[in-house]
């Protein structure tokens, strides 16, 4: 399968050097790109990409206002949008994942490691960053002024909020098939119960909603 891409960022020579890195891939092709929020919304409701490669900071509209209307759309619901950012700055991340993002990227990252993250959104699996996206949402959480409701959490069985639980914690399906003595196949099915069951579109969904209903404490 050919994984399609929307490049959205305001600097062309950035959508340039993206667009030159991907289409080196023989399993990914970039279909279109977007100077700014309001354009991405054209562009990919008219190419409904896989992925969208999203900068945060642009003119007109910015990319967490585009994220969110991009992720309500019921037209695009195989679009996965990846934020792009030039550095870590954890209120842009937190609030592109609060509004739907299915991950975030670094705009130094590796060629390789660029590839490979398309591709595993595109699976429809989330792209979280080792132990950095955690400390994110936690932090997010941390500073929110509601207090948590477990209500959210009434549709799901012990063991899917056990198997969430650890899924927030960073654990892969191997690694929670192996602390709760179960097969990868059988974690990944109790977390993807889990997602339909909340309305989660993946796996940063899940764990963002894990921190929101206080399932998971900062820190723990």
């Amino acid at each position: 399968m050919t994984v399609r891409v929307v490049l959205v960022d305001d600097q062309g020579l950035v959508r340039a050097g993206l667009r030159g890195l991907l289409d080196n891939s023989d399993d990914i092709t970039v279909v279109g790109e977007a100077g700014n929020g309001a354009e991405a919304l054209r562009v990919v409701r008219s190419t409904k990409p896989d992925v969208v490669l999203m900068d945060v900071q642009m003119p007109v509209m910015d990319g967490i206002e585009a994220t969110r209307l991009l992720v309500g759309d019921p037209a695009l619901t195989g679009t996965r949008v990846i934020v792009l950012t030039t550095f870590e700055l954890d209120d842009y991340i937190a609030e592109a994942l609060r509004a739907g993002a299915s991950g975030f990227l670094i705009k130094d990252i590796e060629p390789a490691d660029l590839r490979s993250a398309v591709r595993v959104v595109a699976a429809g699996e989330a792209l979280l960053s080792p132990g950095v996206t955690k400390r994110l949402i936690a932090q997010f959480v941390a500073q929110r002024q509601a207090p948590a409701d477990q209500s959210k959490l009434a549709p799901l069985t012990g063991r899917e909020r056990e198997v969430m639980a650890l899924a927030a914690g960073g654990l892969s399906n191997e690694e929670i098939g192996r602390k709760l003595f179960m097969s990868p196949s059988t974690a990944r099915t109790h977390v993807h119960r889990a997602m339909a069951k909340l309305g989660a579109r993946d796996r940063a969904q899940l764990v963002f909603l894990a921190y929101e209903t206080g399932l998971v404490r900062p820190g723990q």
